[in-house]
């Protein structure tokens, strides 16, 4: 049992240590599964404070031979498979953490040294008579030991890749890195003496011109996480059962901290959400351990559609992006692309897999990007505030002729600033135009798809000014009566996110005559009877 060798499983013992822990250990099954075959090369990579560390945590304390874990997972959701035991600290376990190894090796450029010298000298106590002083490569040791005993170990890295984002600029400590981990896991070679090679960090594996320079890795994120979906982050059914536990408003909780939406699966961040839990305070605690100020260098970058695509998912929208040609690195930038891809891996963004759209995935984050861009003075932004602004006081007074003048104002500065298209222009121009509303309400619902011909949102009140400000459900509509906008929302009596409202409701009909260019409102007052 040693620091990185077959190391003890009291890193996971404190995970379960903790009040609020949730069982993750199913993704065990899967891992299982691909022991000792090539699918058995994994990076799974997420933002911060989903649970990086605490998963590695789970593989070591489940694998390691320097622990005895069986009474940890004694009626956890592993324990019910009936290959529990067979795989049980069974395994030479290796287990780094890059981000911990800067310090001792004193800096990034002595990092793969320090990390082979300690692991070799940590070799060499359990395999004293097979490992010569002339071996210096871990690989290399890995393989020799490997050729005599038949052994194959497990590797786990944590913060895989601190070096790729933290060093992104020093080319000799990227190649030296990279060179490291090939000779470790790619080749042949490799898969004689590696039962599983799990990787974990924000980024995916870094891309050498057009390929991926660890190919043999199978690739989890949070564009594709297929299997590894429920155990990115608390799942819905996860954080019903913890507000029920904790007696906490799960809407609410839903409406601050939803919103990633990955293979079908409805995640939320856990450290939110324990946090919530804990405190009963519905804040954005994304900046405690992420400050924004990651973000404003990237949002502020010189691309083209950039500024405008930003405004619009702040608005509630969803904006286009292409995910294909993102290197994996934080230096090479070559579009807006690029910077929404890096954020959607940073977690500052979800992603629509089917849609291949971008957006601010809830409330918590919402306020860490208006904070980027109030730091920054964008001018763009300020001047959509005071117009919605306005927009919003005249719907609240029920004023139509000035609604509809309104969104015929911003529609003609918007389509002056960002680019659209037919389809979704109306859906888009209805985000900015209720820009303002977002100090006091959540971020819009889409209660029917967008697309030609409508566009539906409906705005709940925050907490904070649900006895001020009234709920609003906005239907725009295309080239119609202004009149079957109103008709349509009663006809649908209130949409699903309305059920459990009980305060003030305004129904806002507004129609585009494409034509003419002229929009029309009418404002009708609903009270619920609840």
């Amino acid at each position: 049992m040693g620091r990185f060798l077959n190391p003890n499983n009291s890193a996971f013992q404190v995970a379960l240590n903790s009040e609020i822990y949730v069982d993750k250990t199913g993704l065990l099954n899967y891992i299982n599964k691909v022991l000792n075959t090539k699918q058995a090369f994994i990076c799974n990579s997420r933002p911060r404070r989903f649970g990086k560390s605490v998963t590695a945590d789970m593989l070591t304390a489940y694998y390691s031979k320097g622990a005895s874990s069986e009474q940890m997972f004694a009626g956890l959701e592993i324990s019910k498979s009936d290959e529990f035991e067979k795989h049980l600290n069974k395994y030479d376990v290796i287990h780094f953490d890059v981000q911990w190894c800067k310090t001792p090796a004193k800096g990034a450029e002595g990092v793969v040294a320090y990390i082979e010298r300690a692991v070799i000298e940590e070799l060499r106590e359990e395999y004293a008579d097979l490992l010569p002083e002339s071996v210096v490569s871990l690989a290399e040791a890995l393989s020799g030991i490997n050729v005599t005993t038949g052994r194959r170990f497990i590797i786990i890295i944590d913060e895989w890749d601190v070096l790729i984002r933290d060093d992104a600029e020093n080319q000799i400590v990227q190649e030296e890195y990279i060179s490291f981990l090939r000779g470790l896991f790619k080749g042949s070679e490799p898969t004689k003496y590696i039962a599983l090679a799990y990787l974990t960090g924000i980024l995916p594996i870094k891309k050498l011109k057009t390929q991926s320079a660890l190919n043999n890795f199978e690739e989890y994120t949070m564009l594709d996480a297929r299997v590894f979906a429920p155990y990115i982050g608390f799942t819905e059914e996860e954080v019903k059962a913890l507000c029920a536990k904790y007696d906490r408003d799960f809407e609410e909780v839903k409406r601050w901290y939803d919103g990633y939406y990955v293979d079908g699966y409805h995640i939320y961040n856990p450290k939110a959400v324990v946090s919530v839990l804990e405190w009963n305070k519905f804040q954005s605690y994304w900046s405690q351990t992420g400050s924004y100020q990651t973000i404003v260098p990237l949002i502020n970058m010189d691309f083209d559609g950039l500024r405008s695509a930003i405004i619009e998912m702040i608005s509630g929208a969803e904006v286009e992006v292409c995910i294909t040609f993102f290197k994996n690195d934080m230096v090479r930038f070559e579009s807006k692309d690029d910077v929404l891809t890096l954020l959607i891996h940073l977690g500052y963004l979800g992603y629509n897999q089917g849609k291949q759209t971008a957006f601010i995935p809830n409330e918590e984050i919402r306020q860490e990007f208006v904070g980027a861009t109030r730091s920054n003075g964008w001018n763009e932004l300020l001047e959509f505030q005071f117009s919605s602004m306005e927009l919003l006081n005249a719907t609240l007074d029920m004023e139509e002729v000035a609604v509809a003048e309104g969104i015929e104002r911003i529609h003609s500065e918007y389509a002056s600033v960002i680019q659209y298209n037919s389809e979704n222009s109306l859906s888009s121009v209805l985000s900015i135009a209720y820009l303002s509303a977002m100090q006091y309400y959540f971020k819009p619902i889409r209660e029917l798809p967008t697309g030609r011909g409508f566009a539906d949102f409906v705005f709940i009140p925050k907490r904070e000014y649900a006895a001020d400000y009234p709920a609003l459900v906005v239907e725009l509509k295309w080239n119609k009566d202004v009149s079957t906008a109103i008709q349509q929302i009663k006809e649908k009596k209130y949409p699903e996110s309305l059920l459990q409202y009980t305060g003030e409701i305004l129904l806002v009909g507004i129609n585009y005559d494409k034509k003419s260019k002229v929009h029309q409102c009418v404002i009708e007052k609903l009270q619920t009877n609840k």
